[in-house]
């Protein structure tokens, strides 16, 4: 009757931290596998357009994509306000696309040359004479395969 004696004090086991490692890599591959890394940080505003009939894009992995909008806020007193084309994370004129087209096709595989997709993702208040230069660049380049982004809206009655 020793064992339960109300008056004794009674000490707590130690907690034992032998699983607490694989807690931790646990939690880690868990992030490490849901995460996704942004490859490019916008240097441009862009306020895509509407449309009701769309079609996604089945292999993003060979889409190269061209940014065209006004300059974010922090960038308004070096660029101005007028809409600048951004490739990859930086400025670019309109002559620069040959050159950005061609290192995204030298960093493919041969056999996906014939897949890769150019996406202009535009801001809906930009004018369309440089997207028609843009056009006419990639034309130069054979990059034939265009796609406008744009995001979903509901069709009215």
């Amino acid at each position: 009757m020793s064992k339960f004696r109300k008056g004794a004090s009674r000490e707590l086991p130690a907690i034992s931290t032998a699983s607490l490692p694989d807690i931790v890599f646990m939690l880690l591959f868990f992030f490490m596998v849901t995460t996704t890394i942004r490859d490019v940080s916008l240097l441009v505003k862009v306020q895509l357009p509407e449309a009701t009939e769309l079609t996604k894009l089945e292999k993003k992995s060979l889409v190269s994509y061209i940014y065209v909008g006004p300059p974010q806020k922090q960038y308004t007193k070096t660029f101005g306000t007028e809409p600048r084309i951004q490739l990859n994370d930086q400025f670019a004129k309109v002559s620069d696309i040959p050159d950005y087209i061609l290192a995204e096709r030298a960093s493919r595989d041969e056999a996906e040359i014939p897949f890769m997709v150019t996406s202009l993702k535009v801001d809906e208040l930009t004018k369309m004479q440089i997207v028609g230069d843009i056009k006419m660049e990639l034309r130069k380049a054979a990059a034939l395969h265009i796609n406008y982004s744009s995001k979903k809206t509901t069709p009215t009655n």
